[in-house]
């Protein structure tokens, strides 16, 4: 029997480890599945949040109650299993998250791709090596390894019967090797065209107007005036000539500086950028120039050291004056051979008539 109770004890203890996945709340949570997202609009309880001790434990309780319950609504959705795992195809979400910039949409499928999803055709992973039986080694599929396999293995080329013999076939296998590159290259741009919808005609070049409009003529005018050894500096502008604008012509211009389009930004850098724009807003000093202001003072000193002498008039005559205050020079001129100027004394000047 002691044996049976103590397993029973550690079955017991076990069990208390694990809650159990049926929660009540006083109130249904608000579930967005589709962005796993819990909404609890039940009371908190304020006496747990303000004691030290249980205010932690009680978070934890609160969360793991909520995370069960959106979890038991994930698992009323339909499942199917994919590579031994199982998969739950979410829903719609119903909130919408706030954003920056607007959703990138997907890029167009190309015309492979297109013909590839029709006919039910996947991707199969190749291997970057392969078995030459002529070298009798392993040669990459791509690369300046591959580039030196086929010349060894191609030392000596054979002349066909309806070829010119004095052919070089070296040449002709680079010149369809560049053919190839080019016939891509044609694709891919056709394949830019038909993403951004441009009617483009199977043979020949585009159709366009007998005739351009105002804006055409005058952005080929600002092109060819840029397109000089000086980028049309020193070029003459016609009377009344206006600049070329719209979208696109920059970009037309040779010599002008392109600028990239800024990648679109994660999260966190969104909300740094965000929080560094606030602080600069809500801290800002005015910016203060030491010489300007020193030299504004000085300014201010003088005009105010004039204005005070500007006040001082001397008064004519001897003794005191109105104010009862005795002048410390003379105002007359001394006459000649009846006295010498006194040079501590201020000099008024000459009298003027």
């Amino acid at each position: 029997m002691d044996i049976v109770n103590e397993i029973l004890e550690k079955e017991q203890k076990k069990a208390e480890k694990y809650k159990p996945i049926t929660v009540e709340k006083h109130l249904e949570l608000e579930l967005d599945v589709g962005t796993l997202l819990a909404f609890d609009t039940n009371d908190l309880d304020t006496k747990l949040l303000k004691s030290d001790n249980q205010r932690e434990a009680y978070l934890q309780s609160l969360a793991r109650d909520n995370t069960q319950l959106l979890l038991n609504k994930i698992w009323e959705l339909p499942t199917e299993r994919i590579d031994e795992a199982i998969v739950v195809k979410l829903p719609q979400p119903t909130t919408v998250l706030p954003r920056s910039k607007p959703v990138p949409k997907p890029k167009p499928l190309t015309k492979w791709q297109e013909f590839a999803k029709a006919k039910g055709i996947t991707k199969q992973k190749k291997d970057k090596l392969k078995w030459d039986e002529q070298l009798q080694k392993w040669v990459p599929l791509y690369g300046f390894r591959k580039a030196a396999a086929e010349k060894e293995k191609d030392w000596l080329i054979e002349v066909p019967q309806n070829v010119d013999p004095m052919t070089d076939m070296y040449e002709k296998k680079a010149s369809e090797k560049s053919e190839k590159v080019a016939k891509n290259e044609l694709q891919r741009l056709k394949n830019i065209a038909r993403s951004r919808k441009v009617n483009i005609p199977r043979v020949g070049l585009p159709v366009t107007s007998d005739k351009a409009n105002a804006t055409q003529l005058s952005t080929a005018a600002v092109v060819a005036k840029a397109s000089t050894a000086s980028l049309g500096k020193f070029q003459d502008k016609l009377p009344k000539e206006k600049e070329a604008r719209g979208k696109g012509v920059h970009e037309l211009i040779p010599g002008k500086v392109r600028k990239r389009n800024a990648p679109i930004p994660t999260p966190q850098v969104e909300r740094e950028n965000n929080l560094n724009l606030i602080d600069r807003i809500l801290n800002k000093r005015p910016k203060i120039d030491m010489d300007k202001a020193v030299s504004k003072h000085i300014h201010k000193e003088q005009v105010q050291r004039s204005e005070e002498k500007k006040s001082m008039k001397p008064v004519k005559g001897k003794g005191k004056a109105k104010g009862g205050n005795v002048t410390n020079f003379s105002a007359k001129k001394p006459k000649a051979g009846k006295g010498q100027r006194n040079p501590n004394k201020k000099n008024p000047g000459r009298k003027r008539r």
